[in-house]
């Protein structure tokens, strides 16, 4: 089974940025790593550096989401919407969301992100929607 493969833009703002990397060879999503060391105290929320600059395919969006280890550890990212015409560094929007001060070490990987085809809507504007089984439920609402 082949993986299809894009070619995608990567440019380092700082010397000791990493370019991303694979965990494995099915991975969708790619490890970000942090290009600095901080304490990120409890209830905090700080964007952490990464030092890369990624040039998203038109067409293509990329999303920023939590690596499971940081969440064991209290870390959640708030997730990005990455566009095809951003050009600013990524950074990963780190929240503490333990009890205890969290170390991020220069190198550590922060977050991982994942490139995913989007299609950009035409809204139209009507009086009602089409009408479904499950209706307006949402918490629970399938009884599953």
């Amino acid at each position: 089974m082949t993986i299809s493969k894009i070619k995608v833009k990567i440019k380092r703002l700082h010397p000791d940025a990493k370019i991303p990397t694979f965990g494995t060879d099915y991975s969708a999503g790619f490890d970000i790593y942090s290009v600095e060391d901080k304490m990120i105290s409890p209830g905090e929320t700080y964007p952490v550096s990464t030092g890369i600059v990624i040039e998203i395919p038109v067409g293509k969006v990329l999303h920023i989401w939590d690596r499971s280890g940081m969440g064991m550890r209290g870390l959640t990212i708030f997730g990005g919407v990455i566009d095809s015409d951003y050009r600013g560094e990524i950074k990963a929007i780190l929240n503490n969301s333990s009890t205890e001060s969290k170390e991020i070490k220069k190198g550590e990987r922060v977050c991982q992100g994942v490139i995913i085809d989007y299609h950009q809507p035409e809204f139209e504007e009507i009086e009602e929607l089409s009408d479904t089984i499950r209706g307006e439920g949402w918490n629970n609402s399938t009884g599953r």
